[in-house]
């Protein structure tokens, strides 16, 4: 099993002067001590307009300062937003290339699309097309990555002439690229397009079953074409991350955040909204004792609990287990306090045999893998005479060649 962290810098109000930078200092502490203690992977999303719910907006560059200031957890887009309104293809293949070389090859390229009308109103991106114009940035930003040049392209999202998109990613032919899921539906896809899983959903281990059964059974069939020009076959789950030995104070300390997390979501989804007046928190806390339904918090609790849920994933077949730790009003020296609990008590246990189980998994995988990269329509090469000439301005020419 391996294990992530995960960032949509949640800051419910109220607010103070100094929150936001409060809030990120102590995130990027929270991954240097993940990254001590041998977490393998730093999760951020990418999400725009949504006070108090995420203040992530600009998530390669905090993924940057992450990989400044670790030696070898990897870096994670959980998810970048690719339809072109959001991120213009080519510079979503800039920075995720970028962040490659600069992190010594430890990125991760999860996509996705955003969810609420504040985000795809607020870019003019219409919800029905939105997969379709993900996918379609999505293939093309992995062709940018790996084609030199680039031969250009015209479609339904955007349009761009050839060019060399410059740098090229360490990782070859391009790193890992995940999708983000929250329904069947979406694993599913996520399976056929030979894309990682990130599921940000919360599930038992009995309904992770049938997730990661449905996910392997499509990317060993004829059904699984790679987006990309890789097939990254891997399921990671969020759970709730609060850890100690009393698991009363565990709960006490992690359960308003993981609710939070729930509750903002749907809220921001399901209800109307005026920006920059966001009452989120004060919304939370009015219904969370009388309205708000039962919820379990799986990963909250005792370490022996941890080790329970992380058994219990893996036996169905999950590869990764993230942490949804930073959420509400969850204090930065509870968080660290879990990291080291988990640290010293649960990891150990899941360390042992992990890279010899992973290359078995691989070596099983294969033969699918290379039958569904035989089965991926790549976009042709252009022949050096192919590749078409941008001229020179008129005025430049004329300024070089003034008496």
């Amino acid at each position: 099993m391996r294990f992530g962290v995960f960032y949509e810098l949640q800051l419910p109000k109220p607010w103070a002067q100094d929150s936001e930078h409060q809030l990120i200092r102590e995130a990027i502490e929270q991954v240097q001590l993940a990254d001590r203690i041998g977490i393998d992977y730093a999760w951020a999303v990418e999400h725009h307009f949504l006070d108090e719910y995420s203040h992530c907006s600009a998530s390669e560059v905090f993924l940057t300062a992450l990989a400044a200031k670790t030696e070898r957890i990897r870096v994670g887009f959980g998810i970048r937003q690719v339809i072109p309104h959001y991120n213009h293809p080519s510079r979503t293949a800039e920075a995720v290339a970028m962040l490659d070389l600069v992190s010594d090859g430890r990125v991760e390229f999860g996509i996705g699309e955003g969810a609420t009308r504040l985000e795809l109103h607020g870019y003019g991106i219409p919800a029905k097309q939105k997969q379709a114009l993900s996918f379609e940035a999505a293939e093309q930003i992995a062709n940018m990555m790996v084609m030199e040049p680039y031969p250009g392209y015209e479609g339904e999202g955007f349009s761009m002439p050839c060019r060399n998109v410059l740098p090229k990613p360490l990782q070859k032919p391009h790193p890992p690229m995940w999708l983000a899921c929250t329904n069947r539906k979406t694993i599913e896809i996520a399976a056929r397009n030979g894309l990682g899983a990130l599921a940000f959903t919360f599930l038992d281990a009995e309904e992770a079953k049938t997730w990661a059964d449905i996910y392997y059974s499509i990317i060993k069939s004829e059904e699984c074409v790679p987006l990309g020009h890789m097939v990254n076959a891997n399921i990671a789950m969020v759970a709730g991350f609060s850890l100690n030995h009393d698991a009363k104070e565990a709960y006490r300390r992690g359960m308003d955040g993981f609710a939070f997390f729930r509750y903002a979501i749907n809220a921001l989804v399901a209800n109307d909204a005026r920006p920059g007046r966001s009452r989120l928190w004060e919304e939370y806390e009015e219904i969370k004792d009388r309205d708000l339904p039962t919820i379990g918090a799986p990963g909250i609790g005792t370490p022996e609990d941890y080790c329970e849920l992380v058994r219990g994933f893996g036996d169905v077949g999950v590869d990764q287990i993230i942490f949804l730790q930073q959420g509400g009003k969850n204090r930065h020296e509870h968080i660290c306090e879990s990291l080291e609990l988990f640290g010293r008590e649960v990891l150990p246990q899941f360390t042992s045999g992990r890279e010899e189980r992973e290359a078995k998994k691989a070596e099983e995988l294969a033969p699918y893998i290379e039958q569904a990269l035989q089965r991926k329509q790549r976009m042709p090469e252009l022949a050096d005479d192919e590749i078409p000439v941008v001229k020179a301005s008129r005025e430049r020419e004329a300024f070089y060649h003034k008496d």
